[in-house]
């Protein structure tokens, strides 16, 4: 579904992830894939999407995939 602008009902739904959580979206072949830092924050990022939005998780974004942790 479009809205003005161009802009669909995913794009809103991942923008408002973006402000709400510290996650990335990252994008394979034109598809959102969520990263997420832990079991805890999909859970959390799963509960808001449902709440706030009446979708599933996966309704929104292809996959999701766990945070790598950073060699320094």
């Amino acid at each position: 579904m479009a809205t003005s602008g161009g802009v669909t009902e995913q794009d809103y739904v991942i923008e408002k992830v973006r402000q709400e959580f510290e996650c990335r979206v990252l994008w394979c072949e034109g598809r959102p894939c969520l990263e997420y830092d832990d079991q805890e924050q999909l859970d959390e990022i799963s509960d808001y999407v449902k709440s706030k939005f009446d979708r599933e998780l996966f309704e929104v974004f292809f996959t999701a995939i766990e945070s790598l942790p950073q060699d320094y």
